[in-house]
């Protein structure tokens, strides 16, 4: 049997402090810089347009009615002898106003709508965006300009029509991407330990919609724009004495032949003005997940949802003989629903117990139902699943009842859960100082320089080089090393008496697994914390654990002591699990057995 011991933690850990990369704006790019121009231009333009251009955009002179474009007048003259140009500069102001306001509408209600759809029970989900789909299956247009027949022919009728028409689109897009940000890990836990609906919505779920939803707002803005000049060019928009680019560029058309520029001028500024809104989407859409500050300032809007009020220690933890266990579940059941009405059952009557300072390894095939052992234990299993147990606890907290805002509290602070892959476990929207900062804050009353300095504390406790530069970073700034650890910071944020790793040496080469695993050794010396280990590898579970449970189909099928594994393992699955690992005496001339080809007299085979 091999036996795997974590040498030293310090030599496992980087010596040299890498120079951290210098972050460049999106905006010091080709489109980013044309967007600052663009949108330079446009909002001089709509300031001073009216008080620069006014006169000469009102001003009479039938002599020069129709001229073409000359020095004077650089799109010639309309059918009063009005400069065109003056028009178009004057028209600039209530163009982008229209479009901003349509835009905003359309953003608005949709985000509003999607995201009430997130969170409303399953029934009352399913209606709303049903009534959203039906809207979506009829031509946008043809919403427009039905709208626009509801509130007349005018500029607030356009608006109104354009922002409504696009309400659906934007709805369903803001529903999808919330669903999907709402089955992540992070989620799960925050419910778990008490972050409300709106909690959940501002802090987790909108900062990592955000950026596809400004750029679709950028992108929303060009159609919207283009959508207003093709009403007022057809008479339902803007009307007379107002005059925006469409209906500029509509009385233009009659006069193309004699006055091309007529037309083109607003052509022009209306082709310009979608091109700059472009650029914004195609700039904001250049680095996703960052420059998001305006919806990070909303986001702590959610510390107000935060459930129990901030006290200065967490709840004292009850006393533990060595032989009580502090987590515990007996004849768990867990069953999902298989989408034809009926329950598929994924783990079967597992009983478990884990004591203080323990480490109890869990051992099986993929499916065998481990890591779903270990979320029940934890209490983050919701629906769909299904969960039944005789017994079911935490300390002398009862996880099958209603938990109150005490017990979220005591589970905020007393329970860390390292997840399989850190990478769709760590909120992407937030900087890995803020994740590790929330924790003291809210469960543990700490101010923000006190939840800074713990955050630094525990990056440098799991061996994060250069700790106090690294918080502002995001997690796709770290190695898949370095975001496995910060897992395991963040988890030490608080006062764990039980941690649960499920895989956290999952897809890391064996240097990075040396590291985690000592960085785990040390915190549960720290700490006393009892600690369920999950993993595929039984080598590796029998050289971390004190104690190791093999799973298969859902089931227990047998308890070893890890230091004996190999001497007291009597069933054919766990002999052919040691068996399959090879060592030096094994044949290298005959492949390695796979368990999930063999029937249960070929594993007493390849067991024996």
């Amino acid at each position: 049997m091999t036996t795997i011991v974590p040498r030293n933690p310090d030599a496992d850990l980087i010596s040299t402090v890498p120079e951290k990369p210098r972050r460049r704006s999106r905006w010091i790019s080709v489109p980013g810089i044309a967007a600052l121009i663009g949108i330079a231009v446009l909002v001089t333009i709509a300031i001073i347009g009216p008080d620069t251009w006014m006169t000469a955009a009102t001003e009479r002179n039938i002599a020069e009615r129709w001229s073409g474009a000359s020095a004077q007048h650089v799109f010639g003259t309309d059918d009063i002898g009005r400069d065109i140009f003056a028009r178009v500069m004057v028209a600039a102001r209530l163009s982008l106003l229209l479009t901003a306001g349509a835009t905003a509408m359309l953003i608005g209600g949709g985000l509003i709508i999607g995201l009430t759809a997130a969170i409303l029970p399953k029934h009352a989900r399913r209606a709303l965006i049903w009534v959203m789909d039906m809207l979506l299956a009829f031509p946008w247009l043809l919403l427009v300009l039905f709208f626009t027949v509801i509130w007349d022919a005018s500029a607030t009728g356009a608006m109104l029509a354009i922002g409504l028409a696009g309400i659906p689109s934007i709805t369903r897009l803001v529903y999808n991407m919330a669903s999907s940000v709402a089955d992540q890990d992070y989620v799960r836990a925050a419910r778990v330990v008490g972050v409300g609906p709106l909690g959940i919505m501002f802090k987790h779920v909108l900062p990592n919609i955000a950026n596809p939803l400004l750029v679709q707002s950028a992108a929303s803005a060009s159609v919207t724009l283009l959508a207003f000049a093709g009403l007022s060019f057809l008479g339902l928009g803007v009307q007379a004495p107002e005059y925006d680019w469409g209906r500029l560029l509509n009385e233009g058309l009659g006069h193309l032949y004699t006055n091309p520029m007529a037309a083109i001028g607003p052509g022009i500024a209306i082709v310009f003005s979608g091109l700059v809104f472009t650029m914004i989407a195609e700039t904001i859409a250049e680095q996703p997940g960052q420059g998001l500050r305006a919806v990070a300032r909303a986001s702590r809007l959610a510390a107000l949802t935060r459930v129990g009020s901030r006290s200065t220690a967490a709840a004292p933890a009850s006393t533990n003989d060595s032989d009580t266990a502090l987590a515990e579940v007996q004849n768990l059941h867990i069953s999902y629903p298989d989408g034809d009405g009926g329950i598929v059952e994924r783990v079967r009557g597992v009983s478990l117990r884990v004591r203080s300072g323990e480490v109890v390894g869990i051992v099986g095939e993929s499916g065998s139902g481990k890591s779903l052992t270990a979320m029940a234990l934890a209490g983050l299993l919701e629906a769909p699943a299904i969960v039944e147990a005789e017994v079911r606890r935490f300390d002398d907290i009862d996880l099958a009842a209603k938990l109150t805002s005490a017990d979220r509290k005591r589970l905020g602070v007393e329970l860390g859960v390292i997840f399989q892959d850190p990478l769709t476990s760590l909120n992407p929207a937030l900087t890995i100082g803020r994740q590790l900062t929330e924790v003291p804050q809210q469960h543990l009353g700490m101010s923000r320089a006190q939840a800074r300095a713990r955050a630094v504390e525990g990056l440098d406790a799991v061996g994060i080089p250069d700790p106090s530069a690294r918080l502002g970073d995001y997690p796709h700034q770290f190695s898949g090393g370095m975001r496995q650890r910060a897992m395991i910071g963040i988890a030490l944020t608080g006062h764990p008496r039980l941690i649960i790793a499920d895989e956290p040496t999952t897809a890391l080469d064996v240097t990075v697994q040396r590291q985690v695993l000592g960085v785990l050794r040390r915190a549960q010396h720290a700490t006393g914390a009892g600690i369920v280990f999950i993993s595929h590898d039984i080598a590796l579970v029998s050289g971390f654990c004190d104690r190791v449970v093999v799973m298969k189909d859902g089931e227990i099928v047998e308890e070893l002591d890890a230091a004996r594994i190999k001497e007291q393992a009597t069933h054919p699955y766990t002999r052919a699990l040691i068996a399959c690992l090879p060592d030096m005496s094994s044949d290298r001339t005959r492949p390695l057995p796979v368990i999930g080809d063999l029937s249960h007299s070929e594993l007493e085979e390849v067991s024996a």
